[in-house]
């Protein structure tokens, strides 16, 4: 089945009544956290949680990012390199499905935490984020909310046991608008995402883009994780004569707003969001209708350390066909330093896996480093380089990012 129509597929599921369910794992009810023992003597089991999206139109997203952490997770484990008081560790994720809705995260990461004793949760969108980050450092048991979120808001709640894994999204706005100004002018259509973290990229960049001179159209803000057809909002903001079209959520649903704006005739350029990957849009759209887009580096053509060790690794076990997207890279190089940090720690104590996060950082191979990490904030942002692209002639043209720490 192709790309698009699997998405379609599961998009339409959306409409069924869903119950939370774990997903690949059955994991014990030992006390994880605090250095119980799973497997026999010498040994410790430690589950690793996950909520996140994985039915609906955002389940292509949340599986991206769950594969990253089990394919971390099964290297970890043959590795047999992390130890805690003299017991090899053995990492379990131990996944739960969400639905890309805020209170279910919530619900989640507390079960989570209290049945499975999981000391590290993540998590892959900016509204279960903030409404985990009301408990995971004060509840019993406490747990390091690992945030695969680029929403900068989530750095303000003074959470001692947050780690936000991906850049900061506010670091693309000038870039991304010079880039498009430059390229096809200042009228600007909008077709976000309508998600928490939609509507904050929307009004974060929408002001960049005025102050740099610009005009903003309409908002046309839908729903990415239950629409499968984007034809009659697309025509709405052509309406007005845009430019260059602001767009993006998931992948694949991004890239059906893209298509459909081709084939009305548009002939601008987009400014994609961070969320949604170009190479997670293959068999959706082709490169000539990427033409004039802006948005994230593919992983393949990131000149991070680890890259081609990873790249190589993600064709080995998932498949010759299977295309590496940050998703995978960013959370499976996360999931390295979390290990080294419980190593170095000697605990699976979610404090004292925070205290060592900067030294584990450094402990971390290069080629366990896709992107590679240079260090850690006050406030749990891990830093690196942001490089993201612009696509010309159906190439990927490296963009510089300065980033903000």
């Amino acid at each position: 089945m192709k790309l698009a129509q699997k998405w379609l597929a599961l998009a339409g599921l959306v409409a069924a009544p869903m119950m939370l369910v774990a997903c690949g794992t059955s994991g014990g009810g030992g006390n994880t956290a605090t250095g119980g023992s799973g497997g026999g003597s010498g040994t410790m089991e430690v589950d690793i949680g996950y909520t996140g999206p994985l039915s609906g139109g955002a389940a292509f997203y949340g599986e991206d990012v769950l594969n990253g952490i089990k394919l971390a997770v099964d290297q970890i484990n043959k590795s047999g390199d992390i130890t805690v008081d003299g017991k090899q560790v053995t990492f379990k994720v131990v996944s739960l499905d969400d639905q890309y809705l805020p209170p279910n995260a919530a619900t989640n990461a507390k079960r989570l935490a209290q049945q499975y004793h999981t000391p590290i949760i993540f998590c892959p969108h900016s509204g279960g984020v903030l409404g985990i980050e009301q408990f995971n450092a004060t509840q019993q048991p406490n747990f390091i909310l690992a945030a695969y979120t680029s929403e900068p808001a989530i750095l303000t709640k003074n959470d001692p046991l947050l780690v936000m894994i991906p850049p900061r999204y506010d670091a693309y706005f000038k870039p991304f608008a010079k880039t498009e100004m430059q390229k096809f002018g200042n009228r600007l259509g909008l077709i976000p995402t309508n998600t928490a973290y939609g509507q904050e990229w929307t009004a974060g960049f929408t002001k960049v883009w005025q102050q740099l001179g610009g005009t903003v159209l309409s908002n046309n803000a839908v729903d990415y994780n239950t629409t499968t057809d984007f034809s009659s909002v697309v025509s709405k903001a052509l309406s007005e004569h845009p430019d260059v079209l602001f767009i993006g959520g998931p992948s694949q649903p991004t890239a059906l707003v893209i298509k459909a704006a081709r084939q009305q005739g548009f002939k601008g350029g987009f400014v994609v969001m961070d969320q949604a990957k170009f190479e997670s849009m293959q068999g959706i759209v082709t490169m000539d209708q990427l033409n004039g887009a802006v948005g994230v580096m593919p992983t393949v053509n990131y000149p991070g350390p680890g890259i081609q060790n990873f790249v190589n690794l993600w064709h080995q076990t998932q498949g010759a066909d299977k295309t590496p997207n940050s998703e995978n890279a960013l959370n499976y190089q996360t999931m390295w330093v979390f290990a080294e940090a419980i190593k170095l720690a000697n605990s699976t104590d979610p404090k004292q896996i925070m205290a060592k996060m900067a030294d584990a950082i450094k402990q971390v191979p290069a080629e366990d480093q896709p992107y590679g990490v240079t260090g850690i904030t006050p406030q749990g942002h891990l830093t690196g380089p942001v490089i993201a692209t612009y696509i010309d002639n159906g190439q990927y043209t490296k963009l510089d990012i300065p980033p903000i720490e």
